[in-house]
């Protein structure tokens, strides 16, 4: 029998909470872009520059910043990308113009990338043994950063008016700044490349590394879901159950509660069954989409809830497994491999957000749902029949 599992150590849950902190200054101004438009005179299409922008920013971060840990010490980097965020949060809170509002949108963006940087030093400073735990519990507490933002920033709008949401947002960034520069040790560089090969090296790296290829195959299709599901299900809420943007809000921390396997799908990794938590992962998904479509047949709330519980689960379960997999295989390239893994599924993602009204609008609700969960179940069907996938799922 395995001795009990020791709690997560205090440097740990600081991670984990920082990298909710910063990730979710990235989605704040989702829910708000309807306040945010008008007070400043900007157009409905000025309005939707807001997200796409931020968007941007922080794709470009990944590509350009996020490689910048193999090149210098990570402590520093990190505080000084955090710290480089304030005064964008404050131009947003700030901004009396749709130019100075953009501009915000772009910076926030491309500093918010310091969570990335998080997520190696994790992988770094724990023996392999422990590494999918450790990686999935920050990524946990990444990803309800991503799924509790949009309801906090309605809140907060809705008692005190959209620009105390950068505010406070602003606040407890430095807070955490402080609590980092207290807690992260020094973390040196592992590479002696130029900034230029450094960024030529990354082309290659999808090329030589197969499970690197595989994993960003898998985590794109679920993210490709994920983006999918909560760009829509609050509309389809709002219009067939009448719900406000306070039901949307309770809807989406129930959904939160998926982020909490993924400290499982990480031990599960741990003790050498990744190829198990990986199919776990994509079943997931794709039953959240079923019972999505069943929640629609049915006009069953309950059935909804459970979907956004699922698709999060998912996702959850295979993105620390993932890592953990791809830090494995090359550890000297963490940084560069995490700001491509990133990139690729963040893509997908941002591609699911367009794609997504386009079909709701063919097949709708039902056939969105079913198109979804279809997606999953052929990439499961493909690492199964290829069998190509050992190399991306052997325990370490």
């Amino acid at each position: 029998m395995r001795n009990a599992d020791p709690p997560v150590s205090a440097p740990v849950l600081l991670l984990a909470t920082a990298c909710g902190v910063l990730v979710a200054n990235i989605y704040y101004a989702q829910p708000l872009i309807a306040l945010i438009g008008p007070d400043i005179a900007l157009s409905p299409r000025g309005m939707s520059l807001i997200v796409s922008l931020t968007q941007a920013g922080y794709a470009l971060g990944l590509v350009a910043l996020v490689p910048l840990a193999d090149l210098f010490e990570t402590r520093r980097l990190v505080l000084t990308t955090v710290m480089v965020s304030l005064p964008a949060l404050l131009l947003a809170a700030a901004a009396r113009s749709g130019l100075a509002m953009l501009i915000a949108s772009v910076l926030i963006g491309l500093t918010s990338v310091s969570v990335q940087m998080l997520v190696p030093v994790a992988a770094r400073l724990t023996p392999p043994n422990k590494r999918g735990q450790v990686v999935g519990t920050v990524m946990s507490g990444l990803l309800l950063g991503i799924l509790l933002s949009r309801p906090a920033a309605a809140l907060i709008a809705g008692w005190f008016g959209w620009r105390a949401v950068f505010l406070v947002s602003c606040v407890v960034t430095a807070a955490m700044a402080a609590g980092l520069r207290l807690a992260l040790p020094l973390c040196p560089p592992e590479s002696r490349l130029s900034y230029g090969a450094l960024l030529a090296s990354m082309l290659t790296l999808p090329l030589r590394l197969p499970m690197l290829r595989v994993r960003m195959l898998i985590q794109a299709v679920s993210f490709f879901g994920i983006s999918v599901f909560w760009t829509q299900a609050p509309v389809y809420l709002h219009t067939n159950f009448g719900f406000s943007s306070f039901g949307i809000s309770g809807f989406a921390l129930a959904g939160a509660a998926g982020a909490l396997v993924a400290p499982l799908a990480g031990r599960l990794a741990d003790f050498g069954y990744s190829r198990q938590a990986t199919w776990a992962g994509l079943v997931l998904v794709a039953g959240g989409f079923v019972l999505g479509w069943l929640g629609g047949e049915r006009h069953s709330l309950a059935l909804l809830v459970a979907a956004a519980i699922a698709v999060d689960g998912g996702v959850q379960f295979n993105l620390p497994v993932g890592q953990r997999a791809i830090y494995t295989e090359a550890p000297e390239l963490r940084a560069r491999l995490t700001g491509l893994f990133i990139a690729s599924f963040f893509a997908a993602g941002a591609a699911g957000t367009a794609l997504s009204g386009p079909v709701l609008a063919l097949w709708g609700w039902n056939g969105l749902c079913l198109s979804c969960a279809a997606l999953p179940l052929l990439v499961l069907g493909f690492i199964l029949v290829r069998g190509a996938y050992a190399p991306g799922m052997a325990p370490a």
